[in-house]
């Protein structure tokens, strides 16, 4: 099992940055993607970013030049550091940690609220 711990959301202004944490912990893998994905009010969960642990990234077309998500590897731990935040940014967002072969196992996180004011 991996357990992960999410941290960094709030409230913030249209324009503001906010920044988001994932602390994974338990039976980690050796070959892992983490990423952020988000789930607005009535809508589907849909991706935002991942990084494998080896650095190649994946961004949503909505967030690319605006959201940076990195890794300590040392720390089992993946950021989220979201600039020029919108409203439509606002969602519940979930930590996804994907490991072992063609990432079989899957965990989520608890969700963080993040609310962008107009």
């Amino acid at each position: 099992q991996v357990q992960l711990v999410e941290s960094g959301g709030g409230l913030v202004q249209a324009g503001g940055s906010l920044r988001l944490s994932c602390a994974a912990s338990g039976s980690i893998f050796s070959i892992n993607v983490m990423g952020w994905y988000r789930q607005a009010p009535g809508k589907q969960r849909e991706l935002v970013a991942t990084m494998t642990k080896g650095g190649n990234t994946n961004y949503a077309d909505s967030v690319k030049g605006r959201f940076t998500i990195s890794r300590d590897n040392p720390k089992n731990t993946a950021y989220l550091q979201m600039n020029s935040l919108k409203p439509e940014d606002t969602a519940v967002y979930y930590c996804n940690y994907r490991g072992g072969i063609s990432g079989r196992y899957e965990y989520w996180g608890q969700g963080t609220q993040v609310t962008v004011s107009s």
